[in-house]
């Protein structure tokens, strides 16, 4: 991971945290955090919106997606009590397996 991505998505995800609690009137990210719900069908409509500009030809597209995708999910993570670290665990469990072995032991 660059290290300019590493330090953009630590901003973010702070600008985040900083919004539990705040005011859900004056704040968008405020209203998504109150409403864990409502942040999740925000995000599944923002995965389904880079999937399509995924199948598009317009890269520049593909990456403004992809952030909404990344902000939507940092805010369903705090939404629901998560944070980056609780991802990262899971992913360092996975790490020297074959994500068919993976995916075989959950079952799915």
């Amino acid at each position: 991971m660059s290290a300019a991505f590493s330090e953009v998505l630590a901003r973010l995800q702070a600008t985040v945290a900083a919004r539990k609690g705040a005011d859900p009137a004056g704040s968008y990210t405020a209203q998504l955090l109150a409403d864990p719900a409502r942040a999740a069908k925000k995000f599944g409509e923002e995965a389904v919106e880079t999937v399509i500009a995924a199948l598009g030809q317009d890269a520049d597209a593909l990456a403004g997606e992809s952030a909404d995708l990344i902000y939507h999910w940092l805010v369903l993570l705090a939404a629901k009590g998560l944070d980056l670290d609780a991802v990262a665990a899971k992913l360092a469990a996975r790490e020297g397996r074959s994500g068919l072995d993976e995916k075989a032991s959950r079952g799915t």
